[in-house]
């Protein structure tokens, strides 16, 4: 089973990009999507129909902002919109299906970079979300969290851990929180197969970031521990140009 979590920044600015080709020729099971900034009704879905996918959209309830989908190969059993918290429902940010062996869950965790505001929002989210998967857990023990969390956990994920070491998505409050929710038995997949530095998975647009590899490790897989027997291979595709972030792919063996 191929699973791919990719921030596409904008599902329409993607799918003028050959989103949808790009998607056909890699075919994964099941697409996970961050920041899809639309509505089904704001996209030709039948394309992604023809590809045979179930489609699962939550999107945020400001026009053009956040929003999650699931593209499904396999169709779920039970789709679970939101996490039951109004503020953050109201983004769209979580998405959950349910399949016979596991769960997986598309979320789009904040940004804090706005401003001391929304770093508050962000840090209450993240206390939020740790208890509620927390709970989730005790019922679905087979779970993979895929998404774009915004924190960078280690300084291997950053091109200049140093000079960031103040900065939003690098902060040691997000990062202790990483480490803390991580080994509350979840696998970062990625790191599983792939200890060498310098792989990421967001540039700014600026200075040419993206050609200098000067990224952040901000999407991941994480897989709950009662599936590291089911995990087989993760990488970052980094030849998918649709966004600002790049897909990460994980195969497990289900």
């Amino acid at each position: 089973m191929k699973l791919i979590t990719y921030n596409v920044n904008g599902i329409r600015a993607a799918m003028s990009k050959d989103f949808v080709q790009w998607l056909k020729s890699v075919n994964p099971d099941i697409v996970c999507l961050q920041e899809i900034k639309a509505t089904p009704d704001q996209v030709n879905v039948n394309e992604f129909i023809d590809l045979g996918y179930h489609l699962y959209w939550y999107p945020a309830q400001k026009k053009g902002y956040s929003g999650v989908a699931i593209f499904t190969k396999i169709k779920p059993k039970n789709v679970v919109y939101g996490c039951g918290i109004d503020k953050y429902d109201f983004e769209g940010r979580v998405l959950r299906i349910d399949l016979d062996n596991l769960s997986v869950i598309s979320v789009y965790h904040p940004s804090g970079s706005s401003g001391e505001e929304r770093q508050a929002f962000k840090m209450q989210w993240l206390d939020d979300f740790y208890e509620y998967i927390n709970t989730l857990k005790k019922s679905i023990p087979n779970l993979i969290i895929s998404g774009d969390y915004n924190i960078c956990h280690k300084a291997i994920d950053i091109h200049n851990p140093k000079s960031n070491a103040n900065t939003s998505g690098f902060l040691p409050e997000e990062r202790e929180w990483m480490e803390k929710f991580i080994t509350n038995d979840f696998i970062d997949t990625f790191r599983f197969f792939n200890p060498e530095p310098h792989q990421y998975t967001w540039w700014s647009y600026r200075a040419g970031a993206r050609g200098k590899n000067l990224g952040w490790r901000i999407d991941y897989h994480l897989a709950t521990q009662s599936l590291q027997n089911k995990l087989s291979r993760s990488v970052i595709l980094t030849e998918a140009k649709h966004s600002d972030h790049c897909p990460v792919l994980l195969e497990i063996n289900p």
